[in-house]
């Protein structure tokens, strides 16, 4: 299957990143991550997609019942790149923190994901719904 730059960024966050269930995560990065896709993020560099499936479960163990909110329309460029500002937090509560996530697509799927931090939210920021 292969996906636009938008949709991509979308499945990684919501379906990759902010999925609980190891099955549904893996079934996304199937559909949307090359095999041999990167992960380059503050912490770490993590190589193939069963490294950045491992990755993204361990990262989601740390806050459960956080989601992840796009605060802008994914920007693309030239059909090959893109990237997503989005806000994360408890629902109900203020955005705990801020990222941006850029990736560059080959043939319909992600082959390397960039993780930017982006300090902290605006504290005036509407509780993450």
């Amino acid at each position: 299957m292969s996906y636009d730059i938008p949709t991509l960024l979308e499945k990684n966050l919501q379906g990759i990143f902010g999925e609980e269930d190891e099955a549904r995560r893996r079934a996304v990065a199937e559909e949307v991550l090359h095999e041999d896709a990167i992960f380059v993020e503050p912490h770490g560099v993590y190589r193939g997609r069963d490294e950045v499936v491992r990755i993204a479960g361990v990262i989601r163990a740390t806050h459960p019942t956080f989601r992840y909110v796009p605060t802008d329309a994914a920007e693309v460029l030239h059909g090959m790149a893109g990237r997503l500002k989005w806000v994360a937090g408890a629902p109900g509560e203020p955005p705990a923190y801020a990222g941006t996530d850029f990736v560059v697509a080959r043939d319909g799927k992600i082959s390397a994901l960039y993780l930017f931090f982006d300090g902290a939210p605006d504290p005036t920021s509407p509780p993450i719904e």
